[in-house]
């Protein structure tokens, strides 16, 4: 009996779990299902930092795919907002000639009908379509810079400070193409009041007629009249604009607890024109120098960007900087708004191809 007794103890203590065992397994799966709980409670926004961002199999791909998103939303800004950006352009050169946003919109309209206000409409295709492909392009490259400087892995997702960062820097490559078309964008905007006025004796009214015009008088430098000033506004301005973006979306991500590629269509134009608002605010003094020395170098060398502001600000006030923001800002949101949703859509399309 006593040997039964003691085999039957022996099966029963190896067959019978441990209670302190017991509780032990059962804390731990109650705490691993505590923090998958709080982390699924997590919005997704929070979650992505720490996951590597989805990349193509190739560096070249990659840049190919930023390059034709970029010329897409370049293409949509362009087709959303050109009227008012003709608006802009001769409020800043001639501030004195219109009293106010919808005088110049009228007299354009009076003036030269319809197509007065679609003037240089090609060249801002090429210029915007150049401008956002080498600008996108490069804010990916960039993107891996700020990733080496911070030391963190390769294809790790930035913080909305860092692709700011990454945008201002890329900027600078953006510059040397956008110059020399938005150059002979803005000489054809503002043709007509330069004939009229009779600073130049025979007006072009081809983009070609301009183009051989500049190479003939001023050669291969003439069309990177305003560079600097070009450079010291986009560095500035678009880090702000990847900046506002960022947060922006960030914002809505939190909100809607989505990833910040889920969060729809409206929530990304709206991201789009905010960060587009907060570039022309705080740059919008620089761009008015701008298409100033570029539009009067019809007539001859202009002063450097100092110079030129220095004589608007002594001349003609501090309003005469900020002639043609009303337009600017009303452009800004449908403009801004369609460059970031073409860019999105139709990169996003491209990078599914590579999604496993």
């Amino acid at each position: 009996m006593g040997g039964k007794n003691t085999a039957c103890s022996s099966r029963e203590s190896t067959s019978k779990p441990n209670s302190s065992d017991g509780s032990r397994s059962r804390s731990t799966v109650r705490f691993s299902f505590r923090l998958r709980s709080d982390k699924e409670k997590q919005p997704e926004s929070q979650r992505e930092i720490h996951t590597p961002v989805a990349m193509a199999p190739h560096p070249v791909v990659q840049a190919i795919i930023d390059l034709s998103a970029g010329a897409v939303g370049g293409a949509a800004c362009v087709f959303s907002g050109q009227p008012l950006d003709t608006a802009k352009v001769k409020m800043q050169t001639f501030p004195g000639l219109y009293r106010g946003f919808l005088h110049c919109f009228l007299s354009i309209y009076r003036q030269v009908g319809l197509k007065g206000l679609y003037q240089g409409t090609s060249p801002a295709l090429m210029a915007n379509v150049a401008e956002n492909s080498v600008l996108f392009m490069s804010y990916g490259f960039c993107q891996e810079v700020v990733r080496f400087t911070c030391s963190l892995e390769k294809g790790a997702a930035l913080s909305d400070m860092q692709k700011a960062c990454a945008g201002s820097v890329a900027s600078v490559f953006s510059s040397l193409v956008l110059c020399p078309t938005e150059l002979v964008k803005c000489r054809l905007q503002a043709m007509h009041e330069m004939a009229a006025s009779g600073r130049i004796a025979t007006a072009q009214n081809s983009v070609w007629s301009v183009v051989k015009s500049i190479a003939q008088n001023e050669g291969p430098t003439g069309f990177f009249q305003g560079l600097t000033t070009t450079i010291a506004r986009e560095v500035p301005g678009y880090f702000c604009f990847f900046g506002a973006y960022e947060l922006c979306r960030t914002f809505f991500a939190d909100h809607l607890r989505c990833s910040k590629d889920d969060i729809g269509v409206a929530p990304i134009v709206f991201s789009g024109g905010l960060g587009g608002a907060c570039l022309w605010l705080v740059v919008y003094p620089m761009d008015c120098v701008k298409s100033r020395i570029q539009v009067m170098s019809m007539t001859g060398r202009q002063a450097g960007f100092f110079k030129t502001f220095m004589h608007i600000f002594r001349t003609e006030g501090v309003r005469a900087l900020y002639s043609g923001l009303t337009p600017t800002m009303i452009r800004t949101f449908p403009a801004n708004g369609a460059l970031f949703l073409g860019y999105e859509a139709s990169r996003k399309l491209m990078m599914s191809q590579f999604d496993s």
